[in-house]
């Protein structure tokens, strides 16, 4: 374990597992439909995606962008669009791919933006649900995990852009952040 992790919250055979759990329910929700596109916000749902996609059986698609919100622990409200999608959604179905849902401006954003570059369909798929945290109306339809209001690293999640390698998700020590 990393010295700076107070504790485990889940682990990297948990993740594993959730996401072959979370790609069967998407198989069989669009095994007679369009297959979607996942959009991934980078850069921390990327271990996420990766891990996913190997549990869909469709021929899907996926594409990045890349939309900020946050200054070290806490989330600014101004959501800026670093990098749009390198493709037209109009008429596609679309499942937006996310590490973690904490306030849920970007995602309500986002959401908003799918939908106005004429996505037939928006979904999110998340790995973490932050309840307690949320601002903004916005759930997602696949949750991995609901997690208790901890400031967390690992797969994918970062503080000042480390930890996001650890292979398991961890609670930062109060130390590292305060």
């Amino acid at each position: 374990m990393n010295k700076d992790v107070a504790r485990i919250l889940i682990s990297e055979e948990e993740i594993r597992n959730k996401s072959k759990e979370l790609g069967m329910l998407i198989t069989e929700e669009y095994k007679d439909k369009k297959a979607p596109i996942l959009v991934a916000l980078l850069t921390g749902s990327v271990p996420f995606l990766a891990e996913l996609i190997k549990h869909i059986d469709l021929d899907i698609e996926y594409e990045f962008m890349d939309v900020s919100s946050y200054e070290g622990t806490e989330s600014t409200g101004d959501i800026k669009i670093l990098k749009d999608l390198d493709r037209s959604i109009r008429n596609e179905n679309v499942i937006l791919v996310e590490d973690i849902i904490d306030t849920g401006r970007t995602l309500k954003t986002v959401t908003r933006l799918m939908w106005e570059k004429g996505a037939s369909d928006v979904k999110i798929i998340t790995l973490l649900d932050k309840p307690e945290r949320r601002t903004v109306e916005i759930e997602a339809d696949y949750i991995g995990f609901t997690i208790p209001n901890e400031f967390v690293i690992g797969f994918g999640l970062d503080f000042d852009q480390k930890y996001r390698n650890l292979p398991y998700i961890g609670v930062l020590k109060e130390e590292c952040y305060k």
